[in-house]
């Protein structure tokens, strides 16, 4: 199983990146997917998640601003990002919870791509 991320790069404050993540390989099902974010010399956090169902959650730093969506017929799932800021600047990546086959599912990470916000 494969996370490959694309969409990140760098804009001005106020601008708009569309994150991009899909699932790929002996896939059975996809429980929840999100998206985390590390900053230099931060820990890694959640940013969004979104359900199979389609529920999400969304940090309170990036509510109103960030929207998080999913497909589940092509196993991808989008981050929306609106009036960044440059403290939204970090290496965002995906992560997803699969099950191969009818038994247990596990977490599975993207390699990460860099968004960087220019004041």
């Amino acid at each position: 199983v494969q996370l490959v991320e694309s969409g990140g790069g760098l804009v001005q404050a106020g601008g708009s990146l569309r994150l991009s993540c899909t699932a790929s390989g002996s896939i059975f099902s996809i429980n929840a997917m999100g998206w985390y974010r590390q900053a230099p010399g931060k820990q890694r956090e959640l940013v969004a998640r979104i359900t199979s169902g389609g529920d999400t959650n969304i940090v309170d730093s990036v509510k109103g601003r960030f929207t998080i969506s999913r497909d589940n017929a092509k196993n991808t799932v989008y981050l929306q990002m609106n009036s960044l800021k440059p403290e939204d600047t970090a290496v965002y990546f995906c992560a997803a919870n699969i099950a191969s086959s009818r038994n247990a599912a596990y977490p599975y990470w993207g390699q990460g791509t860099q968004v960087t916000v220019s004041s």
